[in-house]
């Protein structure tokens, strides 16, 4: 045996190993079991890849979701993943890091572990990443006490003082939109530019407007109460308003050809996502679907579950399409072999009795 021999029936020997799922779902967050939830329920083979690293894993509670109001993100995935497998789906913990497009139509999902698994559709909801303005201490209390959702947080320091932080388009509209939930809502100017408009709204609701930079917060009993300015003023509150920026967690769609593309408010790019028809996830590439926050950074879990659930069914559309259409060319194929076999016979027949 040669090399080149010795290296093809490796190779071979590898590609049975690989094993194969009608849908890889990539990402087991809300929006990700929904969907595996769904397609194991459509007796589809499901696999899911989970690295294991939420959006909201810092957050104690969710809320707004029926039913559930109050739980905790943690409780609510493994809830999520003993349903899956419940029904026979497979949850596999590590981190997709590039898919390829198979001559089959199927994909190739490639993990950073080396390892590989074949998909006959994807469904990815991987996610987004918040960064955070860089201000010493923020990061540490995020989803605690610094927040940027009022419908997930505001109920939680309604009336309470709360400060939005100006470094970017979004921060009037956000201290219009907490002020409602709290009248001691005030407004940080640090490094973001306030017109005499946004000065004007301000005033007409009541909102406070302090000038000076952000440089850091005051933390006692492991709770907010204040944050410092750079000359050396403490501006009470009990929760700081910030705007990250969402970026799509775009690794595996990126290497099938999907970037993200950039979310713009007055010129400013606040984020990027993956864009998808918004009533199935379906992205530019067949066989490919998309939700959650990858597609839709404002989406909350109950949503984000929603989605899962709606690409799942048109995927599953999708499946029995094209099951369909096998079907029916194999019919025909075989209703024509027998057509000629009959067609045969009866001119092999004729020879005989001619």
């Amino acid at each position: 045996m040669d090399n080149a021999e010795g290296m093809d029936n490796a190779e071979d020997m590898d590609n049975a190993r690989e094993e194969s799922f009608d849908v890889v779902v990539v990402g087991g967050g809300a929006a990700g079991l929904a969907g595996a939830l769904t397609l194991v329920r459509a007796r589809r083979s499901v696999l899911v890849i989970d690295s294991g690293s939420p959006r909201n894993a810092p957050a104690a509670h969710m809320h707004g979701y029926l039913g559930l109001d109050g739980e905790s993100p943690a409780a609510l995935l493994a809830k999520g993943r003993a349903e899956v497998e419940g029904y026979g789906g497979r949850i596999r913990p590590g981190t997709a890091v590039a898919a390829d497009r198979l001559p089959d139509g199927g994909f190739l999902v490639r993990c950073g572990d080396g390892s590989t698994v074949r998909a006959g559709r994807l469904l990815v909801a991987t996610g987004l990443v918040d960064e955070l303005p860089a201000v010493p201490g923020l990061g540490a209390r995020w989803g605690r006490d610094v927040l940027h959702c009022p419908y997930c947080h505001g109920w939680e320091v309604r009336d309470r003082p709360v400060a939005v932080l100006a470094d970017g388009p979004l921060a009037v509209h956000q201290a219009q939109m907490w002020r409602h939930w709290s009248e001691r809502t005030s407004l940080l100017a640090h490094t973001w530019p306030l017109g005499e408009e946004d000065r004007e709204l301000a005033a007409a609701l009541g909102i406070r407007v302090i000038e000076g930079e952000v440089t850091g917060l005051v933390v006692e009993d492991d709770r907010l109460t204040a944050v410092t300015l750079a000359g050396g003023e403490a501006v009470e509150c009990r929760a700081l308003v910030v705007a990250p920026r969402f970026t799509a967690r775009s690794g595996v769609l990126s290497s099938l050809g999907l970037p993200a593309t950039g979310m713009t408010r007055d010129g400013h790019v606040i984020g990027r996502s993956v864009e998808s028809d918004p009533a199935t996830g379906a992205t530019a590439l067949r066989g490919v679907w998309v939700a959650g926050n990858v597609t839709a950074p404002l989406e909350k879990v109950a949503g984000a579950a929603a989605q899962g659930a709606q690409a799942a069914a048109a995927i599953n559309a999708d499946l029995i399409e094209a099951e369909t259409r096998r079907a029916l060319e194999a019919h025909r194929a075989g209703a024509a072999a027998g057509a000629a076999a009959v067609s045969a016979a009866v001119s092999a027949a004729a020879t005989v009795s001619g």
